[in-house]
């Protein structure tokens, strides 16, 4: 490994972003070697041992990983009701600390992303990532026109307004009364999907995330998952 700046360093590690951790480097709580750092030039590698607020940052091999998470699983690595979570799925492959990016509700499947690499974890949750989530769900009743016209020009909720989204029925079934509905949103507020139809009048039964950007689920099931490609990543990492 090679030496690297302390900010991007610490980002690495999982401590927060660049500017975060040069916020935390300006105001003394980084050491380099049992000394206080406040400059933002120092450099830094894996020999070399670096602590905030007195907690040592150790590092790995990066790691990224497209899990097909099943429902009924957390998407965390703990859970206070011992409920199974993520990283739960991994086998002994897997011996890096990797955490889910964003997450998926407990009763939502579909495409999860893991990884231990905090900077590019920052990047593809910072708000300007503008990065499609592709879900599909099973909703209560039938959507008219003028429903699927205001998920897809944003519902206004309490603490924001959802962006443009892309609205597809798939299939009506009049005789259960439900549909299945594809929808295509770049936002990552909790319980979204879910607040949208309620918003118009249609209690979610089923969701599912089958894209994430240009990823898919292809090749895999329910449980299992997969390294990303070294193009994938630079790929994620190089948009926006």
């Amino acid at each position: 490994m090679e030496k690297v700046r302390l900010q991007k360093f610490m980002a690495d590690a999982g401590v927060a972003s660049r500017r975060k951790s040069e916020e935390l480097i300006a105001k003394g709580h980084v050491k380099v070697n049992d000394k206080v750092v406040t400059e933002m030039g120092v450099k830094v590698d894996h020999h070399d041992k670096v602590e905030v607020d007195g907690m040592p940052l150790e590092t790995e091999k990066k790691r990224y990983i497209l899990m097909y998470k099943p429902r009924g699983v957390i998407s965390a690595v703990k859970d206070d009701k011992g409920r199974k979570v993520v990283t739960d799925l991994l086998e002994e492959d897997v011996d890096e600390r990797v955490y889910p990016i964003g997450r998926l509700d407990y009763d939502t499947s579909g495409l999860l992303l893991l990884t231990n690499d905090g900077e590019f974890a920052n990047h593809l949750m910072h708000p300007r990532y503008h990065v499609d989530k592709t879900y599909v769900a099973k909703i209560e009743g039938i959507l008219t026109l003028e429903e699927i016209k205001k998920l897809e020009n944003g519902i206004r909720f309490k603490d924001y307004t959802s962006a443009h989204a892309k609205v597809t029925v798939k299939s009506k079934d009049k005789k259960k009364n439900s549909s299945i509905v594809k929808i295509v949103i770049h936002e990552g507020h909790n319980h979204q999907v879910k607040n949208m139809f309620d918003a118009v009048g249609h209690h979610v039964e089923k969701l599912a995330r089958e894209k994430y950007g240009f990823l898919t689920l292809d090749g895999l099931v329910s449980g299992k998952y997969r390294d990303l490609t070294r193009q994938e990543v630079a790929q994620l990492k190089s948009e926006n």
